[in-house]
């Protein structure tokens, strides 16, 4: 019963930083500069899932950890602003400001899937938490 626990709270510690990540994103929609100044757009960060072997039960269920938070490369969207400060000043796309290329539906909908697995997992401990306590009943 208990590494069913340990294996629920493992997954909320993954669902934890997933949805850590997501506001990191959603925060960052409009950064256009890194944290040494360039002028570079903020790059959308994901969450890699694996299992964690750790965190078994007898019956041959794992629990799950984060093996990486992984930054995606894409090009940025470019919108011609010329008289802003951070616009390119030469080269073919001279004027034009680039912005990070973060789909805020894309997030809102990860940001939910994740809420519910934490859910999800939340249900599944308080039934094991239940199930333990009728165990107790029932042997005292």
């Amino acid at each position: 019963m208990i590494s069913a626990l340990d294996i629920s709270t493992s997954a909320l510690v993954a669902e934890r930083i997933r949805m850590d990540t997501i506001s990191s994103n959603i925060a960052n929609i409009s950064t256009m500069r890194q944290e040494d100044g360039r002028a570079e757009p903020f790059q959308a960060r994901h969450v890699i899932f694996q299992t964690d072997e750790h965190t078994r039960t007898s019956q041959g269920a794992v629990g799950v950890k984060v093996s990486e938070v992984e930054t995606k490369t894409i090009e940025p969207l470019y919108k011609f602003q010329p008289t802003h400060p951070l616009a390119i000043q030469d080269g073919p796309r001279k004027g034009y400001v680039a912005y990070p290329n973060i789909n805020l539906t894309e997030q809102f909908v990860d940001a939910l899937s994740a809420t519910r697995a934490y859910e999800a997992n939340i249900g599944v401990m308080e039934i094991s938490k239940s199930m333990s306590e009728r165990t107790l009943s029932i042997l005292a």
